[in-house]
């Protein structure tokens, strides 16, 4: 009987904690996300999902994909691996003048000035690739290839790629930096 509990007992925790940084599926704001997808030949886990709101506006639904999941804030950031977002949009207020404006924001939030100053060619020509409105079912996507750069596929076109590692760690600081929305951090973080 001892030996039968004690069995059941490591069973009981090998399957709790098996999909510890791997998260399946998942669906938020009606958007369902799959637990897997294939980028740059790598087969990437959902680390997890979020939604941007403003106000009583929900703008979008996205999901986090990297080769090796995370919850820590700094590997999302720095760590070499394909990793990738895909938004999906929900509303017709997201234009372009306005997802322009905001990502250049972001990018001047979360980053050190000299990093800014530094890319600041960089950031105006991401930013110019959301170059068209937004609207419900619309979607983008920004992959971080190695050696590579991060690349932006917007309404379903690759718009461009940013060569490098550092730009895509500016990019990915103001999702997961010190100054980023916590509630959006957390979720694409599976906290």
């Amino acid at each position: 009987m001892k030996r039968l509990t004690v069995t059941f007992i490591i069973v009981f925790t090998l399957i709790a904690f098996a999909g510890i940084g791997y998260a399946g599926d998942m669906k938020i704001l009606g958007v369902k996300f799959p637990g897997e997808k294939v980028v740059a030949g790598k087969t990437l886990k959902l680390n997890g999902v979020a939604c941007k709101k403003v106000v009583w506006v929900k703008v979008y639904a996205g999901g986090f994909y990297l080769e090796n999941p995370t919850k820590d804030a700094i590997e999302a950031i720095e760590s070499e691996q394909v990793k990738c977002f895909h938004l999906h949009y929900l509303t017709k207020k997201a234009t372009a003048k306005k997802l322009q404006e905001g990502v250049i924001e972001l990018f001047e939030k979360n980053n050190s000035p000299e990093l800014v100053k530094a890319h600041r060619t960089d950031i105006d020509k991401f930013a110019s690739w959301f170059d068209k409105d937004m609207a419900p079912g619309l979607t983008s996507t920004t992959t971080y290839v190695p050696g590579v750069g991060l690349t932006l596929e917007y309404q379903g076109k690759i718009k461009g790629t940013i060569p490098g590692s550092e730009f895509a760690q500016m990019y990915f600081r103001y999702t997961f930096g010190e100054k980023a929305d916590n509630k959006i951090k957390k979720g694409y973080l599976g906290l």
